[in-house]
């Protein structure tokens, strides 16, 4: 017989009945996640682990059940994983702290994703027989009594024997250990025995939250439950001996944690969003607000109700929805509503547990958000009840009118975009209405081009309703209409030739001056009283003009069929028509003139040239007739030889095939051979014929046995034609002109690099250093002139004032420092005179130039110059004038000079 003692009596039997009913299912709701779902498993373990022996369970969370997880220990020499998560002992050890703590790996085989967990190792705690003596009384579980033989027969247990499970409650505040029950087997009044738990919550994850006394068997809680995590406890109580042996079956033991109310109601989302149509009728259905409760659901802890706490806004009606308080369902309870009034609804919905209690349950909040949606309830209406607009005639593809249009539903939706169509006044369809997608007007379109000539106004009527019909019970009508007057502006049109192209027929030949035809245009412009003159487009003969008032075509110059011009009989002459309208306007016109053949071309013989043996035979030549003409003035042609030269008819004789093709033979046995020119009449059929004696050159060569020619190069030499020798002339001609100017270029090029060397020889210079220069001048700071001013100078001016140049150091100084002459960059052409001037009293002042007397270098510039000798000896600053007695200060170089000017009057 067996009891349970200890267990909490004072639970109702309403709860106990409700946990049993509940015992499989998880308190917890949460969102299943891959994985471990401990972060350390815990084991308790005796001090000795044998091979082979279960140790805990590694519980994996593989939420689609889909993957394939391997488990690996991070010590596989000491522990193993099994497929299903149990972890054994691959050899028997002594638990140690270096065995308290590993990890263990699981892997998918497929993606190669990995997980890991810590397992943690602990020594069960050694109890003395003082600490069984001083552990209260509490009620026992005594295994049931095992098969036997008594007085020879066998006994066994009642069948009906049922441990009842021990209930309890969650979130206990201890103390702790808390004793549950004691587990005693008879057998301990003979054995010494020692008791021991398994199970999840024992030695399995979560371990640790039960344990028990192996001496005393007193089994105990260690913390406070959760039956949000996990609502029963599964655990099985043994019995061995001191040598391990088992005493006694196992047996079940059951812990149901009883739920407290410890948890509040929550939403699933803190905003909900939902949307009704507007109008909709009372009862129409809105959306679903759920909240979760992680206690009981099956008890009052876990049984919610939902509430509507406000609404805003309170228009038309404070109570504008309602909610199911059991399923969370919205409806809506009152008419009225408008999005154009009201486009939102916020509302506060409240979940309370214990039945919607407010006194004892948990409540919490959540947010409704409800959007009023539109619907087609207002038409479009025009602004006004008449637009106006207007359009140059001819134009298209221009905006004439802006129609605009109201509409109070919802902007760009099709119950507020608006479709136009024109119902009247546009029988040819010559205007379109366009939607803006903007702004929802309608653009009044031209189509088609309008003739002010002949229509002046339209008045058009045009409807607007939108792309979707209006909601049922609606009063207002489904469109809206109104009218259009578009004015029609003249303008100024392009006067037009009528027909065009204008065709004449016409025999080719006609004299200069000959009236054609009159080809006039014509004004559209009916109301504008305006002037057309014509004028000749395009006239590639150049064989017409056209009068510029009547437009009368009158030719210039022969028509000719055969010209390159007429394409397919046809000369094809634009003509110009303009107005003196503002702006003014032109059309083209085209006069095609069919020319008909007459007989104005002599027929030609063809080829012009051919080859044939010295004797007759074996070959003959065919020629036939080229003629520009056209049937009837064409073939078939007659062919014949003239009387004159009369070795003509001596030696050749021409014999007709066909009215288009003859044959020329030798007449005389033999005919040296060369180049001969026969002369061939040919006569065409028009009316009159025309004939022509056609030149044919044949060329007689030496012939083979085959007819062949075996002197064609000799012969074609000779017959060189003249076009080739011409051409040979022309490049012999233009070869030499070439020639020609490259050596007349060569000449001259010589010709200037002689002219800028030195006049003079660089022996005559008397100054150690020679500069020369290409330019006029005495010194470096005399090359920057411009020669334009060598020119005939017109008026000379005084010396006096000019400035004057550097003192000389060979001359006496009468002047201050002089300074060299500074140019105009674009001098008087009469200043030529002051240059030359200033360029000598320059050079006479500069001490660094040769002496005074000596010979200056200029270019030739021409003989008879009113200029002067440009010589110190004639400048103004004449020797006599002079003193020359520093000469001797100058040293021996200049002692020849000291003595000529410097020894006074001798």
């Amino acid at each position: 017989m067996c009891r349970i003692a200890g267990a909490p009596r004072t639970l109702l039997p309403l709860l106990a009945a409700l946990l049993q009913a509940s015992v499989e299912a998880s308190g917890e709701i949460a969102l299943c996640k891959t994985g471990f779902p401990e972060d350390v498993y815990s084991a308790v373990l005796s001090k000795d682990v044998h091979e082979g022996q279960p140790l805990l369970n590694v519980k994996f969370s593989n939420c689609n059940g889909k993957r394939k997880v391997q488990y690996e220990s991070s010590e596989p020499a000491d522990f193993k994983v099994d497929e299903d998560g149990m972890v054994y002992a691959v050899r028997s050890f002594p638990l140690s702290s270096e065995h308290a703590k590993f990890l263990i790996y699981a892997q998918d085989k497929e993606t190669q994703e990995k997980w890991q967990v810590a397992v943690k190792l602990s020594l069960k705690p050694t109890l003395t027989e003082e600490s069984v003596k001083e552990s209260p009384e509490v009620e026992e579980i005594v295994f049931p009594r095992q098969l036997g033989k008594h007085s020879g027969h066998l006994q066994r247990q009642k069948r009906d024997w049922v441990i009842p499970p021990i209930n309890l409650p969650e979130n206990s505040r201890g103390p702790f250990p808390q004793e549950l029950v004691r587990i005693r087997s008879d057998r301990d009044k003979n054995l010494s025995l020692r008791y021991s738990v398994t199970g999840p919550g024992a030695d399995q994850p979560p371990t640790g939250i039960f344990i028990i006394n192996p001496i005393s068997g007193q089994l105990s809680v260690t913390k406070p439950l959760d039956r949000e995590q996990i609502a029963r406890f599964h655990l099985r109580a043994h019995a061995v001996d001191i040598n391990g042996n088992q005493v006694e079956n196992p047996i079940d033991i059951v812990i149901n944690v009883i739920d407290m109310n410890d948890n509040r109601p929550e939403f699933l989302h803190q905003v909900w969003n939902g949307t009704v149509p507007e109008g909709s009728k009372p009862g129409t259905y809105v959306m679903t607000v759920t909240a979760i409760d992680a206690d009981d659901p099956n008890a009052l802890n876990g049984m919610l109700r939902y509430r509507i706490l406000s609404q805003a806004p309170s228009t038309p009606s404070p109570n504008m929805f309602t909610i199911n308080n059991e399923t969370g369902d919205i409806i809506t309870v009152a008419a009225g509503l408008d999005r154009e009034k009201v486009q939102q609804y916020t509302l506060i919905i409240q979940a309370t547990d214990m039945e919607g209690n407010p006194t004892y349950g948990l409540s919490n909040t959540a947010t409704a958000i409800i959007t009023v949606t539109d619907v087609n309830d207002n038409p479009p209406e025009f602004t006004a009840m008449t637009f106006y607009g207007e359009v140059p005639e001819n134009r298209v593809d221009i905006i004439v009118a802006n129609l605009t249009v109201t509409d109070k539903d919802q902007p760009h939706t099709p119950a507020w975009n608006a479709v136009y169509r024109i119902s009247g006044g546009d029988p040819t369809g010559r205007f379109a209405i366009q939607t803006d997608p903007n702004s929802n007007d309608g653009l009044v379109t031209v189509v088609k081009p309008i003739d002010f000539e002949t229509n002046r106004m339209f008045v058009l009527t045009v409807a607007a309703e939108n792309q979707v019909p209006l909601a049922k019970g609606i009063q207002h009508p489904p469109q809206s209409t109104a009218t259009v007057s578009v004015t029609v502006i003249d303008v100024n049109e392009n006067p037009y030739f009528a027909p065009n192209p204008k065709i004449i027929r016409q025999e080719e030949g006609l004299h200069a001056g000959t009236m054609l035809t009159t080809f006039t245009a014509q004004d559209p412009d009916r109301y504008m009283q305006q002037n057309i003159r014509y004028t000749k487009l395009s006239d590639p003969a150049n064989w017409l003009k056209i009068d510029p008032v009547n437009g009368q075509i009158t030719t210039i110059a022969i028509l000719d069929r055969e010209s390159p011009n007429v394409k397919n009989n046809i000369y094809n002459a634009t003509f110009l028509a303009s107005d003196n309208g503002i702006p003014p306007m032109s059309g083209t016109g085209t006069l095609q003139i069919y020319l008909l053949d007459i007989n104005d071309n002599a027929p030609q013989v063809l080829p012009q040239e051919a080859e044939t043996c010295e004797t007759p035979d074996p070959n003959s030549i065919n020629i036939t007739a080229l003629d520009y003409d056209i049937d009837p003035n064409a073939g078939p042609f007659a062919f014949d030889l003239p009387l004159s030269p009369v070795n003509i008819k001596k030696n050749w004789t021409i014999t007709r095939l066909n009215g288009d093709f003859a044959q020329l033979n030798l007449k005389i046995k033999f005919l040296e051979a060369g180049i001969y020119e026969v002369p061939i009449i040919i006569t065409d059929s028009g009316n009159p014929p025309k004939s022509n004696i056609s030149i044919l050159r044949v060329k007689v060569c030496q012939c083979d046995s085959n007819g062949d020619c075996t002197d064609v190069d000799r012969i074609v030499g000779a017959g060189l034609g003249t076009g080739a020798i011409i051409a040979i002339l022309l490049c012999i001609i233009i070869l030499l002109i070439l020639v020609l100017m490259f050596v007349v270029w060569m000449k001259r090029r010589d010709k200037e690099r002689q002219a800028k060397q030195l006049l003079i020889d660089p022996e005559d210079d008397v100054r150690d250093n020679i500069l020369k220069y290409d330019e006029e001048g005495g010194g470096e700071e005399d090359q920057d002139y411009d020669l334009s001013q060598l020119q005939q100078p017109d008026t000379v001016e005084p010396d006096a004032i000019k400035p004057v140049g550097i003192r000389r150091m060979d001359e006496r100084p009468i002047h201050a420092e002089p300074q060299y002459p500074v140019r105009s960059a674009a001098p008087h052409p009469g200043d030529i005179g002051d240059f030359i001037n200033e360029g000598l009293k320059a050079a006479d002042n500069d001490p660094t130039a040769p002496p005074y007397d000596s010979l200056l270098v200029f270019d030739y510039e021409g003989s008879g110059s009113t200029a002067g000798s440009l010589s110190s000896l004639n400048s103004s600053s004449s020797g006599g004038e002079q003193d020359y007695d520093y000469l001797n200060d100058w040293g021996p170089r200049f002692k020849k000079l000291a003595d000529m000017y410097g020894g006074g009057d001798d």
